[in-house]
């Protein structure tokens, strides 16, 4: 066996001759390292258990985690008649992440922990359809601004993760054709990103990352991991687990429900350029289209006093309006439930997901809303696909990017493709030539 030595002297071994890191070897310490961030094991002799290696491997491998400054030793445990086993801890606090989610009028930038606990938290305005210069330098300045706040260095970034409102090609973090972000196509996310903060960046839907901060929070049954979290916002997106992966599909693009055709009514243009999108008709835009028209008409009188007051009107009056009572309001909110739940019961028979979660601003609409797409996909789906399905409000609330976006990167650092790279510095940070399909030579 050979070995490389780690800046803070941890030895990484090795097979004589190979040229490649040994995969067998890496997954040990992966698999290792998970179960002490996730709880299954703190001692040594319970990672021997749960691994089946031998006391010798398990000492050799803790010890270079631990030199490596990922693990540190905690507490003695209680004697159970022989020694004493010392536990192990994960070094949360080891390196910052730092996250953003963007959405089409808006966005929230964040920095977390190793364990993807969201530290602090900045919001900014931003029109998505601005393109990618003048809003990427809006989340520059709140990512700058969080890096203050909690005081970490520079060298502290282990990565970053950043959610956009449109597909995503993953293994090149490039936005492909967004529908409502021109100026997007195509665009060099990552290495502008990888550049200002000198780490790995990985991008992704957004509503892909609010599925996974769904997935990866202790304490949120989600029962086998086949969930559909379905966002309902400016405009409706859906994000898919299958036994608690993400299924991102062949470009990124899975899940796009909101450009999925549900009429043939050719009169309401998508901002896409097609007609008769899920979203042109039932989305918080086609809302406030809608609640304009019935303002300007005189049919809801308090979208009308609304419409006085600013001369314009939000998805957010629409929701408020049938909040309070207002008749009109409620069947807007109505059939908007009723589309979005057609098109979710189509999903159900076709996947047949053990849960549903809704997540989005419209989302928090009131109980009718969520009454009428639980109903109509209930009415509209196989009785077998149904028999045990959950549909429920999502639990993470607006942080629910942020943590998606620190896990896609944590999930990415402590893979085996890219653990055995950063492992021997213990530390990722600089290494913004990381994510990169050929290493170091698709930096220069």
């Amino acid at each position: 066996m050979i070995a490389a030595t780690t800046h803070k002297g941890a030895r990484v071994e090795d097979r004589p001759g190979a040229e490649a890191p040994n995969i067998e070897l890496l997954e040990s310490y992966t698999r290792l390292l998970e179960l002490v961030r996730t709880g299954g094991a703190e001692t040594r002799p319970e990672l021997s258990q749960r691994t089946g290696l031998g006391r010798t491997a398990i000492t050799q491998r803790t010890t270079t985690l631990l030199e490596a400054g990922l693990l540190e030793e905690g507490r003695l445990n209680p004697s159970t008649g022989g020694r004493q086993a010392r536990t192990l801890r994960f070094r949360k606090d080891g390196g910052r992440i730092l996250t953003a989610e963007l959405g089409a009028t808006g966005f929230i930038a964040g920095i977390t922990d190793l364990m993807g606990t969201v530290l602090a938290t900045r919001y900014g305005d931003c029109d998505i359809a601005l393109g990618p210069d003048p809003v990427l330098a809006e989340v520059e300045a709140k990512l700058d601004e969080l890096i203050a706040d909690v005081g970490a260095a520079p060298s502290e970034v282990w990565g970053v993760g950043l959610g956009l409102p449109g597909p995503v090609e993953f293994a090149t973090a490039r936005p492909s054709e967004p529908p409502i972000m021109p100026g997007w196509n195509n665009y060099a996310v990552r290495d502008r990103l990888a550049v200002r903060y000198d780490a790995p960046v990985w991008v992704d839907n957004e509503v892909n990352l609010l599925c996974l901060g769904e997935l990866r929070t202790p304490g949120i049954p989600i029962g086998d991991g086949d969930m559909l979290y379905v966002k309902i916002g400016t405009g409706i997106g859906a994000g898919i687990s299958n036994n608690g992966r993400l299924h991102r599909g062949a470009q990124g693009c899975a899940g796009d429900i909101g450009h999925a055709a549900v009429s043939d009514d050719s009169s309401v243009v998508c901002r896409c350029g097609k007609t008769g999108c899920l979203e042109a008709l039932a989305g918080g835009a086609a809302l406030a289209r809608d609640g304009e028209e019935l303002a300007r008409a005189g049919r809801s009188p308090a979208l009308a006093a609304v419409f006085a007051e600013r001369g314009t009107v939000t998805g957010e009056d629409v929701t408020a309006a049938a909040a309070a009572g207002d008749h009109q309001a409620v069947q807007l909110l109505v059939q908007a439930g009723r589309r979005i739940g057609a098109m979710l019961a189509t999903m159900v028979n076709f996947y047949n997901p053990s849960i549903i979660l809704i997540g989005g601003k419209v989302a928090g609409a009131g109980d009718l809303f969520l009454a009428t797409i639980r109903e109509t996909i209930y009415r509209r789906s196989l009785p077998l696909s149904t028999r045990e399905l959950r549909i429920e409000r999502a639990r993470l609330g607006e942080e629910g990017g942020l943590v998606g976006a620190a896990f896609m990167v944590l999930d990415e650092l402590f893979s085996v493709r890219h653990f055995g790279q950063w492992l021997p510095s213990g530390s990722p940070a600089g290494m913004s030539w990381m994510h990169s399909p050929n290493g170091r030579a698709a930096a220069t």
